[in-house]
């Protein structure tokens, strides 16, 4: 009878065991992302003498990512950035928003340099960037197909929880202003994002700190 009890026993802290590991690696695998930062757009995305700041703010990033690996995943993102002239440029302003679907490769567990509690994600996808100037160049519009790069610092302040700083540059396949005046106001170039954000799991334990 005590055999029975004891192997009871040990059956129990099994399944509690395996249930605690599903449950932590449950934590990873959908999260919702927000970030807030600056931009800075490349130069040569502007028709001259249109100049804009070297950096812009904000830049915003919204995203919900799904990790069918511990260490490959998949994001969908939207990103917005408001972008106006330089001190030496002709008045403007303009919204430039993305959509973007990206790979994620979670290099945390190969990273052994990093410190207990961080971890280092790249991600990368295809993408749209819609650009609306907005005063006296509002009709000028434009949109094109982009390809993003980037890599998240995670620090991790629970176990549902972690605040990350993103780097992202953005490449667009955007033509050239055909007439130029089509351009006034306006930007078909490539953007650098830097943002600090908060991850949230949305899966797993939802009462765990």
């Amino acid at each position: 009878m005590r055999l029975q009890n004891r192997f009871k026993y040990f059956g129990l802290l099994f399944l509690l065991s395996v249930s605690s590991l599903f449950a932590q690696e449950d934590y990873s695998v959908l999260k919702g992302q927000i970030a807030f930062g600056i931009n800075s757009p490349s130069q040569d995305g502007f028709v001259k003498p249109f100049e804009s700041n070297s950096t812009n703010f904000p830049a915003i990033n919204l995203g919900i990512q799904y990790m069918f690996k511990p260490q490959f995943g998949a994001k969908l993102d939207l990103g917005y950035s408001r972008i106006i002239n330089g001190s030496d440029s002709p008045e403007f302003k303009l919204n430039y928003t993305r959509v973007n679907a990206q790979l994620v490769y979670d290099l945390t567990s190969k990273s052994m340099f990093l410190p207990n509690g961080t971890g280092l994600v790249l991600h990368a996808g295809p993408g749209f960037s819609i650009i609306k100037p907005l005063g006296d160049f509002g009709a000028n519009k434009t949109s094109f197909l982009n390809a993003m790069a980037g890599a998240e610092f995670h620090y991790k302040i629970a176990r549902t929880t972690s605040i990350y700083l993103d780097a992202s540059y953005v490449f667009a396949f955007g033509s050239e202003f055909d007439p130029i005046f089509d351009g006034y106001g306006s930007f078909n170039g490539n953007i650098l994002t830097v943002t600090l954000g908060l991850s949230v799991s949305l899966s797993g334990c939802r009462t765990c700190n």
